[in-house]
Formats: C-alpha cells, structure tokens, sequence
C-alpha cells in the first residue's frame, strides 16, 4: 500500500460544497474527489512521474 501525507486545507464553504456535491455525485468521499482533482489535474498538466515497470 502507499504512504499518504497528510495536511490541513482551508477551503471557503461554498467551494466545499460545491466538491462535497460532486463528490457525492460520483460515490466518492471529499477526501478521494480531491486526490482524484488533483491527480487528474497533474497528469493534465503533464506534471506526473513517471512510474517504474513493476510498482
């Protein structure tokens, strides 16, 4: 399993809600529609690693 750092995030209410509904959308939690925004928004960007054959 991979390690996950943790952090706080202040984020204005209306934007909250606006991820929370989204991600109530798609079966997700709050937490996993971020890392799934983010993640999404790396690889957009062509900003990600690339992985290693065999991780």
């Amino acid at each position: 399993m991979s390690k996950k750092k943790s952090f706080v995030l202040r984020i204005d209410p209306e934007t909250f809600e606006s991820i929370e509904k989204w991600a109530a959308d798609e079966f997700r939690s709050v937490n996993g529609q971020l890392e799934w925004m983010i993640h999404k928004s790396l690889k957009d960007a062509k900003r990600l690693k690339k992985r290693k054959t065999g991780e």
